[in-house]
């Protein structure tokens, strides 16, 4: 049975953006993509709601979700959306995976802790899908946050992606490739993971 994929946006575009609804319609050849708007979003603010009420919209979707789909649960998100579905699997005991599109390990400009807190209290598996020019998420020090997880983690780093995930063209050219190769990939690497850890069948 395939997943129930539930898709959360990040920080600063909704689930209607391009980057949303090509990654929903990648992920939908995986399994069943319910994404979704935190109430910040549907409102028109620009400013993410607190993450008690980010946690309490995610929670409801899946419920919501859940009454229309089976198969097991996985959560994906972009960035804090990633973040805020990795806080969710720690009160939804149905969540089988996580998967991470650049998740925000360091706070913009270098500002204040690192957020690792979740990150080492999961138990179930999370993939980490991160660019090797994302500022969010310096690949050392997730390294060094991954071997003090105890839950089972998987990373592939796009080389020259940024936090999107996404290659300057001029470094695809040289390499003789394109952002839909680059997608693809990161497509494979979510297949081979729910395969894994959520019974795609």
């Amino acid at each position: 049975m395939k997943p129930l994929i539930v898709f959360a946006h990040g920080a600063g575009a909704p689930s209607a953006s391009d980057w949303m609804r090509g990654w929903s319609s990648r992920l939908s050849t995986l399994g069943t993509v319910a994404a979704f708007d935190y109430p910040y979003m549907k409102s028109g603010k620009k400013t993410p709601d607190r993450q008690p009420a980010l946690i309490a919209a995610h929670r409801q979707t899946i419920a919501d979700a859940r009454a229309r789909h089976d198969g097991p649960l996985v959560l994906a998100g972009k960035s804090m959306g990633g973040r805020i579905g990795c806080h969710v699997a720690l009160e939804e005991p149905s969540v089988k995976a996580v998967v991470c599109f650049g998740y925000p390990l360091a706070a913009p400009g270098g500002r204040g802790p690192l957020r690792d807190a979740v990150l080492l209290e999961l138990r179930v598996p999370v993939l980490f899908l991160q660019g090797s020019r994302d500022p969010l998420c310096p690949l050392d020090q997730l390294e060094k946050v991954r071997a003090r997880m105890k839950a089972p983690s998987r990373l592939h780093v796009v080389e020259g992606g940024d936090h999107s995930l996404t290659v300057k063209s001029t470094a695809l050219r040289a390499e003789g490739r394109t952002q839909r190769d680059v997608d693809q990939r990161i497509l494979a690497e979510v297949a081979a993971f729910l395969d894994q850890h959520a019974k795609v069948k």
